[in-house]
């Protein structure tokens, strides 16, 4: 048996596409694991598991809204709450495979149904949702430094630091630790961030489950939304959008938070091959 998958990334930030409209594949997580394994695997910051909302267990009260459920699984197996670079890699899937034409489309995840836009030059983008900004203060380090952190939560939670250079963030091959423990009890993303100009800011990131990547999609978000509220531009004051750009080392991200609190993210997604997983390559992986 052979197992249908293709691969594609939103700046950089690449998945495996696993498509399983039936919901009938049993994706452990030492299966999303060896499958993202960048040596022993086809390799990947993630995987999209495309199942029909009504085959879905997690899905189906969504399924009136949404055909389609992103099933999404971090690089380690574990599962993640929303992935905003995947739902955009998860749309252009559904557009590729005859499924959803360019215009609007409805994505269930397990952070809600996200309204997505296929533009026809090319680009994708998301409705993220609204920003949940908990009153509490929070701390990252990096080695004896430290930083106060901006606690944002998109559907996943972020701890957005300022800093003065990327470099300050390190390696970022295991997560930096964070304080106080108790704020995020299942990890969390932590973003250093650099600005670049008005509205314009540049980041790295250290995604829960993945490690360093070459974007975070809600991460981005939520330094967009920090940012404004660094910058006295919060939409909800000013009654007027907030727009940054945000660059990641694999791309460019443009962010929009409006008055409503509703927060945009609009950038690229790329499918850029396909082909066949052997499945007992794969039961051997995961012995």
């Amino acid at each position: 048996m052979r197992i249908p998958f293709l691969k594609g990334h939103g700046t950089e930030n690449d998945f495996v596409i696993v498509p399983d409209p039936d919901n009938a594949l049993d994706l452990t997580p030492a299966a999303v694991a060896a499958l993202c394994d960048r040596r022993a695997g086809i390799g990947a910051d993630g995987v999209l598991h495309v199942v029909r909302s009504a085959a879905h267990p997690e899905a189906k009260g969504m399924a009136a809204e949404a055909e389609w459920f992103m099933d999404y699984r971090n690089g380690d197996g574990s599962i993640a709450e929303m992935c905003g670079n995947g739902v955009r890699v998860f749309a252009r899937y559904l557009q590729h495979a005859g499924q959803a034409p360019a215009g609007d489309l409805a994505v269930a995840t397990r952070g809600g149904i996200k309204a997505v836009h296929i533009a026809k030059d090319g680009d994708v983008t998301v409705g993220m949702g609204r920003a949940l900004l908990p009153g509490v203060d929070v701390a990252v380090s990096v080695g004896d430094r430290i930083w106060p952190a901006r606690n944002v939560n998109m559907g996943n939670p972020h701890a957005v630091a300022f800093v003065d250079d990327l470099a300050d963030a390190g390696d970022l091959r295991t997560p930096p630790p964070f304080s106080p423990a108790s704020v995020y009890p299942d990890g969390v993303n932590v973003e250093f961030v650099v600005d670049r100009g008005p509205r314009h800011v540049a980041m790295r990131v250290h995604e829960r489950g993945s490690g360093e990547t070459r974007s975070c999609g809600t991460g981005a978000c939520a330094v967009a939304v920090a940012a404004a509220r660094r910058d006295g531009t919060d939409p909800a004051v000013t009654g007027s959008p907030a727009t940054y750009t945000v660059d990641v080392p694999g791309g460019r991200l443009v962010i929009t938070e409006r008055p409503d609190g509703e927060v945009e993210m609009t950038g690229p997604a790329v499918i850029v091959a396909e082909g066949e997983i052997d499945s007992e390559w794969l039961e051997n992986a995961t012995r």
